[in-house]
């Protein structure tokens, strides 16, 4: 679905939403992986490399492709993933890292049906205005956005 900022903590999130259902998963992430992936989100092209950027083009040199990425697990209030390589390799990875890098290289994002079923927030049809209502935020936003102010 996208990224925003939760209010009032100012903490970015990023919703994924289940395909053929009705659950979405709220994953709070920095504002570094945040503007990454609004970055990606929006097609944006930074003047250098973003790390993101730089692992797919890595990828891309030493002929590796990234086949999945899975949302794995939910340990005292921490997500994991794994990126899931076509040589049958897969490797830790934070969920936001995985998820900017999943679309700069259009890879399909899983997440398991045991951390779906401890974090998912299911959303009635009869909700989906709601929904509506962050998309048209999501295509409002910038990633200029998630900067962070000095205290």
């Amino acid at each position: 679905m996208g990224v925003r900022v939760e209010m009032p903590s100012n903490q970015p999130i990023v919703l994924l939403r289940e395909v053929g259902g009705d659950r979405y998963l709220p994953i709070w992430i920095g504002p570094g992986e945040a503007t990454a992936i609004a970055f990606a989100q929006q097609g944006m092209t930074p003047a250098r490399p973003l790390t993101h950027d730089l692992f797919k083009d890595v990828l891309e040199a030493v002929g590796q492709e990234l086949t999945a990425v899975r949302i794995t697990d939910l340990r005292e209030g921490v997500f994991y993933a794994e990126l899931v390589f076509a040589s049958g390799v897969e490797v830790s990875a934070r969920p936001s890292d995985a998820i900017a890098l999943a679309l700069r290289t259009g890879t399909p994002i899983y997440g398991s049906d045991g951390v779906l079923d401890d974090a998912g927030i299911a959303i009635p049809d009869e909700q989906e205005d709601e929904v509506e209502k962050f998309r048209e935020f999501l295509d409002q936003i910038s990633p200029e956005d998630f900067g962070t102010s000095s205290q």
